[in-house]
C-alpha cells in the first residue's frame, strides 16, 4: 500500500511536465488501427523469409525495434502479407512501398438438413451413387464460428485413418479433441475453436456432416440430418466471435487452409457490400485457393431484395443465393369463431388447444399478445405478429407470424368481438409444390464491381434448414433452451449445400479444376421462373438457377478457366501489370483491350450504355467436352421474361470428336429500347441429347438501387 501511494505521488508530481509531451504525440495507440498489408504471392526465391520481411517493413516505417503490439498476423504459407497496427500516416507509407499490392483496414464481416438434400435429389443411402473411397479422402474446410466436436454429426465412428495429403493440425484449444472425421481445427479469435454460437456447427454439418437419424428441433422437422458428403472429412477454422469476423483472421484461415490440403472451402460470411478484389479478404484468399486447385464457395449475402446488394462478386468464387425447399414450417392460429389462420414460426410449445384472450394492449399477462410489429412479451402466453420475413424463425416463447391477409382477418375478429379468444398450435412441417423460390433476404445483383459478370452464380436451399448446433449457443435471442440441432435461414445455409455438392462432384472427378466444378454446377442447374414482378425475381436473384447435384456429375461440356484467364479478366478491369505481378507472383503484361465479359464464364452478362437506343454485344466462349466422344451439340436459344432480343450463335453446332476437346463459339445479342428497370435475358442451351448445357444471357442498363 505504501509503495502504491508513493508511486501515485511521484506520478502526480511529474504529470504537468508530461502533459505537453502527451499532447504532442499524435500517433498514440488510440490512433492505431489494424490494417491488412496484402503483398500477393509468396516470392519463389529460396532466401526469402516472409516474417523477417514483414518485421523489416514495420521497423522501417515505425522506427521501432520491437514489433510487440504492432504485428498482428503474418501470412506466409499460401500467400504473402501481414496485419499490423498502424497510424494513418504509417499506412500511407506502407502503401507506397515496393512489393505492396494493397493496404486496407481490418473490419468485422458478418455471418450470413433433413429435407433439403432429398429435395435436390441427393437421396439418403444406396439410392444415391457415391464414390466412398474417394469421398473419405475428401476434406472440406469450413471458415466460420468454429465447431462443436462432440456433435454426433462429427463422430468418427466407421472412419479410417487420416488422408495422407492432410498437413493440418488440431489446435482447438482447451478440452477440444479432433478425430478421424473432424481432422483439423484452428482458432484465430483467442476463444478456442469450440463453437459457442452454433453457426459454424450448422454450416459444417450441412456440407459434410454424418447422417444422424431422428434429428429435430424439439420434434419439429424430425428426420435424418446429413451433409452432402457424409463420408468426407472436416477441418474447422474459427474466425468469428459474437461481434463479427475480422478481416485479418479470415486471411489467416485461408493462408492455413490452402496449405493444410483442403479440397473445398466453404465460407458463409461476408461484408454488407462488395469490395474491390484487392481489398476483399475472401476474394484475396479465394484467388490463391483457386491457383492451388481449391474451389471457394461463398454466401451471396443477406441484404436482399434490393438490387446491387450482392457482396461476393469475384469470378473465382462460386457465389450462392438462398431459396426455399418443398418443406415449410407452419404454425396455425385457431380463433374462437372456428376460423383457422396459418402463420410461420418454429414453435414446439403446446398450449393444449386451450383458448386465451386476444389483446393488443399492455395488459398481457395470461393472454395472447397481438401486434403488427415483431415484439415478444415474457408475460404473455403467446404472441401473434404480422409476418415481415416470409420464413419461419425460432422464438423463445409461443409465436405465430401471420400473412397480411390473415393478420387483417384476425384484427377484424378482435375488433368485432366483445371477448375475442384463440390459441396458437404447435408447428407442423408441411410439404408444398411452390418451391424453389428465392428468399427475400438473399442479396441480389447486378455486380457492382465487375458489371459484366453475373452474380450470384447459383441458388440453393437456405430457408428453414435443420442442422447441427452448439449447446453453448441460444437458438434465438433471449432463449434459455439448449439444443443439438436447430433451424436457421440465410445464404449462410445455402453456401454449405453447394460446398457439399462441389465436394461430391470432386469425388467422381478428382482431376477437375475449380472452374470445371463451378461450370458443372451452373450449367446443369434447374431453370427458375419469375415468382413475382421486378428485378428481385430475375437472374440477379438466382444466377444460373437452382443447383442440381445429380445432373452436375455429368455436365457434358464445361467452361474452363485458369489463373491466366482471371489475370486477363483483371487486365480488362484496368489492374496494372505491376499489381498483377505481385498478386500472381508472375510477370504479367496486359495487352490489348480485353473485355471482362469475354471471360470464359458459364454465364454471360453485359451492362449497356443507356444512351444507345439499339445495341449489339458479343460474347466469346470456349467449351471443353467432358462427356462422350463423337458427340454433336446443337444450340438453342430460349428468351426469358418476355424480352425481345435477337440472339445468334456461331457456329450453331459443335462436333466433339474426343473427350477434352475444346471448341469455341460466339454469341451475338442485339436489340433496342430495353427496359431500364429490368434485365433482358435469354438462355443458351447446348444439347447432344443426354446433356443440356444451359447458360443465362443477361443484358441491362442501370438498375436502380431500390425496388
Amino acid at each position: 500500500m505504501v509503495k502504491r501511494a508513493s508511486s501515485f505521488c511521484l506520478l502526480s508530481c511529474v504529470v504537468v511536465l508530461l502533459l505537453s509531451l502527451v499532447l504532442a504525440v499524435t500517433d498514440n495507440r488510440q490512433d492505431k488501427q489494424v490494417y491488412v498489408v496484402y503483398m500477393g504471392s509468396l516470392p519463389s526465391r529460396a532466401d526469402y523469409t516472409p516474417m523477417s520481411n514483414h518485421i523489416s517493413i514495420l521497423q522501417q516505417v515505425t522506427g521501432e525495434s520491437s514489433m510487440e503490439g504492432r504485428l498482428v498476423r503474418s501470412y506466409k504459407r499460401s500467400f504473402n502479407g501481414f496485419a499490423a497496427r498502424l497510424t494513418e500516416s504509417e499506412r500511407e507509407q506502407v502503401a507506397k512501398m515496393e512489393g505492396v499490392v494493397s493496404v486496407f483496414r481490418s473490419k468485422k464481416l458478418q455471418l450470413q438438413t433433413t429435407a433439403s438434400w432429398d429435395f435436390m435429389g441427393l437421396k439418403e443411402g444406396k439410392s444415391t451413387k457415391r464414390n466412398l473411397a474417394v469421398e473419405s479422402d475428401t476434406i472440406v474446410g469450413v471458415i466460420d464460428t468454429g465447431i462443436w466436436p462432440e456433435s454426433e454429426s462429427f463422430s468418427d465412428k466407421g472412419f479410417g485413418r487420416l488422408p495422407k495429403k492432410w498437413k493440418g493440425v488440431c489446435s482447438g484449444g482447451k478440452n477440444f479433441t479432433c478425430n478421424n472425421k473432424l481432422i483439423g481445427a484452428r482458432d484465430y479469435t483467442g476463444e478456442g475453436t469450440r463453437d459457442n454460437q452454433g453457426h459454424g456447427s450448422h454450416t459444417a454439418s450441412t456440407a459434410a456432416g454424418n447422417a444422424v437419424a431422428s434429428a429435430s428441433f424439439f420434434g419439429i422437422g424430425n428426420g435424418t440430418a446429413r451433409g452432402g458428403v457424409p463420408a468426407a472429412r472436416i477441418a474447422s477454422y474459427k474466425v468469428c466471435t459474437a461481434t463479427g469476423c475480422s478481416t485479418e483472421a479470415i486471411l489467416s484461415a485461408f493462408d492455413d487452409a490452402i496449405a493444410d490440403g483442403v479440397d473445398v472451402i466453404s465460407i458463409s460470411l461476408g461484408d454488407d457490400h462488395a469490395n474491390p478484389y484487392e481489398k476483399g479478404p475472401i476474394a484475396i484468399g479465394a484467388f490463391h485457393a483457386m491457383a492451388k486447385g481449391i474451389l471457394t464457395v461463398n454466401s451471396a449475402g443477406n441484404s436482399g431484395p434490393s438490387p446491387n446488394s450482392v457482396g461476393s462478386v469475384a469470378p473465382w468464387i462460386l457465389t450462392v443465393a438462398a431459396s426455399t425447399t418443398n418443406r415449410e414450417f407452419l404454425t396455425k392460429v385457431v380463433i374462437r369463431n372456428g376460423k383457422t389462420l396459418v402463420g410461420r414460426s418454429v414453435n414446439p410449445f403446446d398450449l393444449k388447444g386451450k383458448d386465451y384472450p386476444l389483446v393488443r394492449g399492455s395488459h398481457v399477462k395470461g393472454k395472447i399478445l397481438v401486434s403488427r410489429y415483431p415484439v415478444s412479451s415474457e408475460k404473455a402466453v403467446a404472441t401473434i405478429i404480422k409476418d415481415y420475413k416470409n420464413y419461419a424463425t425460432v422464438s423463445p416463447r409461443p409465436l405465430s407470424a401471420l400473412s397480411q391477409d390473415d393478420f387483417d382477418s384476425l384484427l377484424s375478429y378482435i375488433n368485432s368481438t366483445k371477448s375475442p379468444q384463440g390459441t396458437v398450435l404447435k408447428t407442423e412441417a408441411v410439404f408444398t409444390q411452390k418451391a424453389p423460390k428465392v428468399a427475400s433476404f438473399s442479396s441480389r445483383g447486378p455486380n457492382p464491381i465487375a458489371v459484366d459478370l453475373l452474380k450470384p452464380d447459383i441458388t440453393a436451399p437456405g430457408v428453414e434448414i435443420l442442422a447441427a448446433y452448439s449447446p453453448l449457443g441460444s437458438p434465438s435471442i433471449g432463449d434459455q433452451r439448449r439444443v443439438k440441432y436447430s433451424v436457421l435461414s440465410g445464404t449462410s445455409m445455402s453456401c454449405p449445400h453447394v460446398a457439399g455438392i462441389a465436394a461430391y462432384i470432386k469425388t467422381f472427378h478428382p482431376e477437375w479444376s475449380p472452374s470445371m466444378i463451378q461450370s458443372a454446377i451452373m450449367t446443369t442447374a434447374w431453370s427458375m421462373n419469375a415468382s413475382e414482378t421486378g428485378v428481385a425475381s430475375t437472374e440477379f436473384a438466382y444466377g444460373a438457377g437452382h443447383v442440381d447435384p445429380i445432373a452436375a456429375l455429368h455436365p457434358g461440356l464445361v467452361y474452363e478457366l485458369d489463373k491466366a484467364d482471371h489475370i486477363t479478366f483483371l487486365c480488362g478491369l484496368n489492374y496494372t501489370s505491376k499489381t498483377l505481378r505481385l498478386i500472381t507472383g508472375e510477370a504479367v503484361t496486359c495487352t490489348g483491350n480485353t473485355l471482362p465479359r469475354n471471360l470464359n464464364y458459364p454465364s454471360m452478362s453485359a451492362k449497356l450504355s443507356e444512351m444507345k437506343s439499339s445495341f449489339t454485344v458479343t460474347f466469346n466462349r470456349t467449351v471443353t467436352n467432358v462427356g462422350i466422344p463423337n458427340s454433336t451439340y446443337k444450340s438453342k436459344i430460349v428468351l426469358n421474361h418476355g424480352t425481345k432480343l435477337s440472339v445468334k450463335v456461331s457456329p450453331s453446332v459443335l462436333f466433339m470428336k474426343s473427350v477434352k476437346e475444346k471448341q469455341s463459339f460466339t454469341v451475338t445479342v442485339s436489340g433496342s429500347n430495353i427496359d431500364p428497370k429490368l434485365p433482358s435475358s435469354a438462355s443458351l442451351i447446348w444439347s447432344d441429347g443426354p446433356h443440356k448445357v444451359r447458360s443465362p444471357i443477361v443484358v441491362y442498363t442501370d438498375i436502380p438501387d431500390s425496388i
